[in-house]
Formats: structure tokens, C-alpha cells, sequence
């Protein structure tokens, strides 16, 4: 996936508005943990949308990230979600293996996922994951978890465009 990064100069951050969004944790048992939360009262669940919508893959192997068992619940205006990784090798099967379950990456939705992750590119942010769906919409993990402990995501939701 290739952003160029083309932005005026003294852009400062991502360069586009950001709306807190989501927290992401990573688990081994996505039933347990929705259980478990929902006995908190965080609820209901549903299904992410099917992962095969993203058209466009920038992940170290596309059938790991399709197997990823993914599940949300609003709570207000925030999304919790749920990620049981794969199996095969991913960065949620490591962070998982390394460090346990716990919050895998923090989202904020972007109106412009692209000129998001250009933009991150100009501020040094490598990043580790990226999808778009045929539509434009899509994420960008940025590369953030030695320095905060958790991926920073800049994610456009389907029909938000720019």
C-alpha cells in the first residue's frame, strides 16, 4: 500500500481531526472476554464486519489477518472490541504470546485514512499494519507499541468520505 506523503509544510500531527474511537484488546477466548465484560455491562456484541471487505493489505500475512475473530459493542460513543488472533504468526498472535492479553491498539477515527497515514509517514511513524476497502475507507496501525505499550490506529469508517 503505497501513501504518498505530500503535505503542506509545518503539518503538525496527522494532519486531519481526530475522534477517539475504539480500544482493542487482544485475548485468547473472544466468548470468555465478551462474557466476562458483558457481566460488567458492556454490551451488546455483534461481529466486526467480514475482515475479506479490506481489498487492499499491507500485513505480514493476509490469511492470519482473515482469520482473526473480531467482536464490538458500543458503549456511548466508543467502541469496545474484541480480537482473538490466528493461530499462524501476526503482531496480535505476538503481542498476545509476549505480553498476555490487554489493549493491542488504541483507534481514533480519521474523515481521510490516507492523508492519515501519509502524514504519519512525515512524522516518523512506521507503521505495521494498513487495509482499505473498496470504498476508500480503511486503518493504519501506526508502529507506537515500544514507546506507548499499544498500537495507535487511524481508521475511516465505510461511507465517511473525503
Amino acid at each position: 500500500m503505497s501513501v504518498e506523503p505530500t503535505l503542506d509544510e509545518g503539518v503538525v500531527g496527522l494532519g486531519v481531526p481526530l475522534t477517539f474511537h475504539h480500544v482493542c484488546f487482544v485475548v485468547d477466548d473472544v466468548e470468555h472476554a465478551e462474557a466476562y465484560l458483558t457481566k460488567f455491562g458492556i454490551g451488546p456484541w455483534r461481529d466486526y464486519p467480514p475482515l475479506d471487505e479490506y481489498i487492499e493489505l499491507d500485513v505480514p500475512d493476509r490469511e492470519a489477518f482473515l482469520q482473526h475473530i473480531y467482536r464490538v459493542a458500543d458503549l456511548g460513543d466508543i467502541q469496545i472490541q474484541l480480537c482473538q488472533p490466528a493461530q499462524r504468526p501476526s503482531p496480535q498472535r505476538t503481542f498476545l504470546e509476549d505480553r498476555g492479553p490487554g489493549v493491542f491498539q488504541v483507534g481514533f477515527a480519521v474523515p481521510d485514512v490516507d492523508r492519515a497515514q501519509a502524514s504519519a509517514a512525515v512524522q516518523g511513524f512506521d507503521h505495521v499494519l494498513a487495509g482499505r476497502r473498496a470504498d476508500g475507507s480503511g486503518f493504519v496501525y501506526l508502529d507506537t507499541l515500544a514507546a506507548l505499550g499499544t498500537h495507535l490506529v487511524a481508521r475511516q469508517t465505510p461511507g465517511d468520505h473525503h
